[in-house]
């Protein structure tokens, strides 16, 4: 039976009779994910980023669904990392990240002062105070349409509260935006687009490129506070680093090199510690401003006379804050790197100075050794005249024994005759037993 070209092959389906990847489905659904919605214009967008471990993810999505059922819209499914639903006259978009979530809440229809009245005040405050995590990026985004003239400088200074704008001309020209970069009153960012000529699917494509533009490049900051707190911290540990050193030449004994040689290990534990710390936020924040880069020059901008670029902004502001960040973590890995050296080089004349004590005890329990075997020569000589003593005293106790019993025997004369018989076996006897124990060690 022939499959219909239009047939979905589930995940344990064969194609030609060839298994299929098991994840091959969910990776070709992961590529064609629609990353934005599909918007009309006149719209106003109120977008917000939450910090939060990945825990939490699991009352993300039950506090949506109870949002849902507000709506009668049907809730995120258990495993689903992103979510959009039509509540109302509002279009819900969730999406679940590695460590934030974003949250955008999208109204169409005519507006005559943008950022007055955001869509995000039509969600239940309740609702938005339960929401776990906190706040990295609020912004609101106002588009409008192509039938209403462009905004006076006046009234560009007035939405955006007298603070310096920036602007361009963006996706070829099709559209203008303007920001601040500021947080206002409401404690949130605004960004002002007109529309151009702006096709359908480039409005949600180019809302979602500037907030994520918003998005990466406050992640991409994050590490700085934490680096200009690391900055001193880093000063005194190359200046101990430096006294350690300074006071290697100077030592004397092996208790001054194993104490400096402890002082040096805690250094280093220290160093370590920090890189541990820092290292996994100083990779992301790099593969953030990566994004944001490649995010601006998706915007392909075009000046417009008298106003600073986005990019033009961007690169100066975030690229002095990334180049910090950059010089600290590069600070961090070469103090690591000349600790380890220091460590090694101080270790290894521990070593020697060690191996130097072993070698004089070696030669001290030689000489030792040496001693004793003098000791033990003399000894035996003394065990030799001792047991001949006391086996010559035998021998003449046998002979008055055996005279006593009527034998005409001259003990005196047979004793003396025995002394040298008796020294001469002892001695060999000795001489034996001492040889054979030196056989056995060896």
């Amino acid at each position: 039976m022939q499959s219909s070209p239009n047939t979905p092959f589930g995940a344990d389906a064969k194609l030609f009779g060839i298994a299929q990847y098991q994840q091959r489905q969910e990776l070709y659904c992961e590529l064609n994910a629609v990353a934005h919605e599909l918007l009309s214009i006149p719209a106003q967008i109120s977008h917000i980023v939450l910090l939060s471990d990945r825990q939490w993810v699991d009352q993300e999505r039950q506090l949506i669904g109870e949002l849902c059922d507000q709506y009668n819209v049907p809730p995120p499914r258990n495993r689903d990392n992103e979510f959009s639903a039509t509540l109302g006259d509002l279009l819900f978009r969730w999406e679940r990240h590695t460590e934030y979530s974003t949250y955008a809440v999208y109204l169409s229809g005519p507006f005559q002062t943008p950022f007055e009245h955001p869509p995000i005040r039509l969600l239940p405050h309740k609702w938005l105070a339960s929401l776990p995590g906190e706040i990295l990026v609020a912004t609101h985004v106002a588009l409008d349409d192509r039938m209403r003239p462009k905004r006076s400088l006046s009234e560009l200074a007035q939405l955006f509260s007298s603070n310096t704008v920036i602007g361009s001309k963006v996706a070829g020209g099709s559209a203008t935006v303007w920001s601040d970069n500021q947080i206002h009153e409401d404690g949130f960012g605004r960004i002002l687009i007109h529309d151009e000529n702006l096709r359908s699917r480039q409005i949600g494509r180019l809302v979602q490129r500037l907030l994520e533009i918003e998005t990466y490049r406050m992640l991409a900051m994050l590490p700085l506070p934490m680096t200009r707190q690391m900055i001193p911290q880093l000063a005194r540990a190359d200046q101990r680093l430096a006294e350690i050193i300074s006071r290697n030449t100077e030592l004397t004994s092996i208790e001054d090199e194993q104490r400096l040689l402890d002082e040096l290990t805690l250094l280093a534990a220290e160093i370590e510690g920090l890189s541990a710390l820092t290292s996994y936020r100083y990779n992301a924040s790099r593969a953030y401003y990566d994004i944001v880069k490649l995010r601006i020059t998706e915007l392909r901008e075009e000046r417009i006379e008298g106003l600073q670029m986005l990019e033009e902004f961007m690169f100066q502001r975030l690229s002095s804050a990334m180049g910090t960040c950059e010089l600290v973590y590069s600070k961090l890995e070469n103090l690591s790197l000349h600790v380890a050296r220091a460590s090694e080089l101080l270790r290894t004349r521990v070593d020697i100075s060690m191996e130097a004590q072993i070698r004089d005890l070696l030669k001290s329990m030689d000489q030792r050794a040496h001693v004793q075997l003098r000791l033990q020569e003399t000894v035996e000589g003394l065990s030799v005249v001792v047991l001949s003593y006391y086996l010559v005293g035998l021998i003449g106790y046998g002979l008055k024994a055996l005279k006593s019993t009527g034998h005409d025997i001259n003990v005196d004369l047979m004793t003396g005759i025995a002394i040298p018989v008796v020294v001469v076996s002892v001695f060999l006897a000795i001489r034996g037993i001492r040889s054979m124990v030196n056989k056995l060690h060896k």
